[in-house]
């Protein structure tokens, strides 16, 4: 029982030193520290998926908090520290992709397959406007 006890201890211990390694997370001022919890709802978590790193407790968005922590604290501006994670992560870590030869196609495919259905509407419309009207009703 006494092993259990100190084996638990021990365990809380760890976490709560780790939550509080990765607790201080504010700046003195309000509008960096404002800026700093925009950007971390702005960049995706590279082990999950659908969280941002904000939201996730995999390691490896710890390690990008303490990062953009640093770049917020040595000046860096906003586009600064989303170019250098883009560089080292792909632009898969920003939830909004930068318009490039790459993603282009995220940005101009749902324009056209709008314009594609706008068209295909027209055309069934226009198709069915053309058609003559039965004035007999049957009974």
């Amino acid at each position: 029982m006494r092993k259990l006890v100190k084996s638990l201890t021990l365990w809380v211990g760890f976490a709560v030193c780790a939550f509080v390694a990765d607790g201080q997370q504010s700046f003195d001022d309000p509008a960096l520290d404002a800026r700093y919890q925009a950007l971390l709802h702005e960049i995706r978590c590279p082990k999950c998926p659908n969280a941002s790193i904000a939201e996730s407790n995999a390691p490896v968005a710890a390690d990008l908090r303490r990062e953009v922590r640093r770049l917020i604290g040595e000046g860096a501006s906003d586009d600064e520290i989303k170019t250098f994670l883009a560089s080292r992560y792909g632009e898969f870590v920003l939830y909004t992709p930068r318009l490039s030869p790459k993603t282009a196609v995220l940005w101009v495919a749902p324009l056209a397959f709008l314009a594609l259905g706008a068209f295909v509407f027209w055309r069934i419309v226009a198709a069915r406007t053309n058609q003559p009207v039965d004035e007999e009703l049957p009974p």
